[in-house]
């Protein structure tokens, strides 16, 4: 079917799929990122329930080490305000990729359909063209 396509058609085709390989991992990375926000804001969460002398310890590769309340509190809290502004961006990203692909994909059809580029010797009677 694709070797049936214009250049121009299949130039466009082609876009497509790259954008919806780009959607595809934008989502995953936001998916990710906003799984990771949650872990993370539970954990602030229960660390304010807390007290603050309690002693505990962060995970460093394979080994536990001792950390101080204040010390993992703020590391919560600056990991938690990375990863909204993080989800944020990938937010508009995947929205601006989502526009991409929509407007391509008008572009695509119009083509096909013959109304793209001044529509040429064919022009706008044939009705049948698939």
């Amino acid at each position: 079917m694709q070797g049936n396509l214009p250049p121009e058609a299949q130039e466009k085709l082609e876009e497509l799929q790259d954008l919806q390989e780009t959607a595809q991992q934008v989502a995953a990375q936001k998916q990710q990122a906003e799984t990771t926000l949650n872990e993370s804001q539970t954990a602030l969460e229960a660390l304010e329930d807390i007290d603050e002398d309690t002693e505990m310890y962060r995970e460093v590769g394979e080994l536990l080490v001792s950390t101080e309340y204040g010390d993992a509190y703020e590391d919560l809290e600056e990991k938690v305000e990375s990863l909204e502004v993080r989800v944020e961006q990938l937010s508009k990203q995947e929205e601006r990729v989502r526009d991409q692909f929509e407007s391509l994909q008008q572009e695509l059809q119009q083509m096909l359909q013959g109304g793209a580029g001044g529509g040429g010797p064919m022009g706008p009677g044939g009705a049948g063209g698939a």
